[in-house]
Parts: structure tokens; sequence; C-alpha cells
């Protein structure tokens, strides 16, 4: 009788967060084994689902992974990943601005500071993962092999350029600094080319500027590292690496604070592997003493 419910289940798995939600619900009032306490547990907590790893949500749902992997087959899904990204393009679904404002109307403060601390540890979880700690491994070996580094990311998304390209170039002369000018995106990416990277930094609202300077950057035979919310982010077209950042909380704009830590933990992998990163930045920092820019 359970094989044929999860053949049925699997020829209809939910296509969207709500039908993922209801199928959860379901099933945790299914039975008492762990696959239905980890979908009741899981109805409650979509944003586990989007960003954590077998075993990180088999630990917090007292149940064994294989639990979590059978789950997932049982929904109809091929496995956990693919409920994984299922959930997680269901999640970061992009809301605007005003509805994500309007949604914090009337919340008590305590409710919002919950929530908040749900979401950054989610976040932080989802980021500090196995696969991500390759990825960025990888993106430190591209960008120290890179004829140059191109960074462009803009409104918010320009303090994330701005604290790669600023800590990065006291280290890594390749890295440029980010266009801040009106025409400076077009001028800057016009002169890429093969052997360069072109770091891109954007969320929904995708920002035009960044879709074009994707768009010179290939034009170009640059390689694109893309950070965003979505593998479907408009200009994350035939990148090289699409580092999908969590970005969950209740705030006006999506959080920024994994990006941070992202920015900060592909610096600390260059410099890792760069035998000259210390003696550059002591450099940098006497010139900044030396012309006054230090009081302490």
């Amino acid at each position: 009788m359970e094989s044929r419910n999860v053949s049925d289940a699997r020829r209809a798995a939910p296509a969207d967060l709500e039908a993922l939600a209801q199928a959860l619900a379901a099933h945790g009032a299914a039975g008492r084994t762990q696959g239905a306490r980890l979908a009741a547990w899981l109805a409650d907590r979509p944003e586990r689902l989007a960003f954590g790893s077998v075993r990180s949500i088999a630990a917090e749902a007292g149940v064994s992974p294989a639990a979590v992997v059978r789950l997932a087959k049982a929904l109809g899904f091929e496995g956990f990943e693919a409920m994984r990204e299922a959930a997680r393009a269901a999640i970061t679904q992009p809301r605007g601005y005003a509805e994500r404002a309007a949604a914090l109307a009337g919340r008590d403060d305590l409710d919002i500071f919950a929530e908040s601390r749900r979401a950054a540890a989610a976040n932080l979880e989802a980021l500090f993962s196995a696969p991500m700690a390759a990825q960025i491994g990888r993106i430190a070996e591209r960008l120290l092999a890179a004829r140059a580094v191109h960074v462009v990311g803009v409104r918010s998304c320009y303090s994330l350029a701005h604290h790669l390209a600023y800590v990065g170039r006291m280290a890594f002369p390749n890295i440029q600094a980010p266009p801040a000018l009106p025409g400076a995106i077009l001028d800057e990416l016009s002169g890429a080319g093969p052997g360069d990277v072109a770091v891109l930094i954007s969320y929904a609202h995708y920002s035009a500027e960044v879709i074009r300077a994707g768009d010179i950057a290939r034009d170009r035979g640059a390689a694109i590292i893309a950070v965003t919310d979505s593998r479907n982010a408009p200009f994350a077209r035939g990148a090289a690496e699409v580092v999908l950042l969590p970005m969950e909380g209740p705030s006006v704009l999506p959080s920024l604070a994994a990006g941070m830590h992202l920015i900060e933990l592909i610096l600390a992998e260059m410099c890792a592997r760069s035998p000259e990163a210390s003696a550059r930045i002591e450099a940098f920092e006497a010139r900044l003493r030396r012309h006054g820019s230090y009081s302490g």
C-alpha cells in the first residue's frame, strides 16, 4: 500500500509553496512514523527545507537523514535536492518592497525579532554548507587567476560590491574599483576580455545596470560570477558560477547579511591561497598610516 501511495505522489509533485505545505501537512497527519513527524515539522518551517541540508534538517527534526530523503520521494520529487530547489524557488519568488513593508505593519516587536533570528540562522546555515564551501574555493581560485576582476553592484548591492573591491584591492591588484558614476559600468566592462572575471551582484527586482553589465561581459568573453537569489536571474545566463544567496527575513529589502559573509569568506580564501597577500596588506596599512588616514 505504501509503495503505491509513493508512486502516486511522484506523478504530482507539489507545484508551489502552498501545495508543498499542504502536502507536508497531509503527510504529517498520516501516521506516527519518522517521515510523518518530519513532514509535520517542515510544514511549519518551510525556510528550513529551502536552505537546510539533509543532515541539518534531520538533526533539527530529530529524525534520521534517510527519513529526509524518503520524504522527498514520497512527496513526488526525484530526491532531496529537487525538493529543496522547489522550496527555495517558491520562497524566493520576488515580492514588491512595499508588500514586504506592509507585511511588517502592526506586528509585535518580539515577533519580528524572533522571526529575524530564525531567518538569520537559516540563512547562515545555508551559507556555511559543504557545497557552498566548495564553490567559494572555486571562486577564490578563479579570482586569483583572473587578469582583471570587475565588480558590479548597484543600489543596495553596491555595499557588497564596494566591500569586495575595497578589501580585495588591499591585497590583489587585479581587482578593479566598482563603477559608481553614470556610464562608468559600460566604460569599465567594455575594456574586459578573455581572462577577466565579472562579479555581478543583484537580486529581484534585478537592476537593469547589472543585466547590461552581464551582456557586455559575455560579449567581451569575460567569465561571470553571478551573486543573486535565483538561477534564473537574467544576468546569470552562461555564468561560470551562480552563487545563490539565502536572503530571508522580515525586512523591507531582502537580507544582505549572508552576502556580506560570502564576500568575507571569498576574500579570506583568496588570502589563504596567496603568499603575497599579507605583505601587500602590510604595505597598504603603512601607506595610510604615513599619510594620516588612521588615528589609532
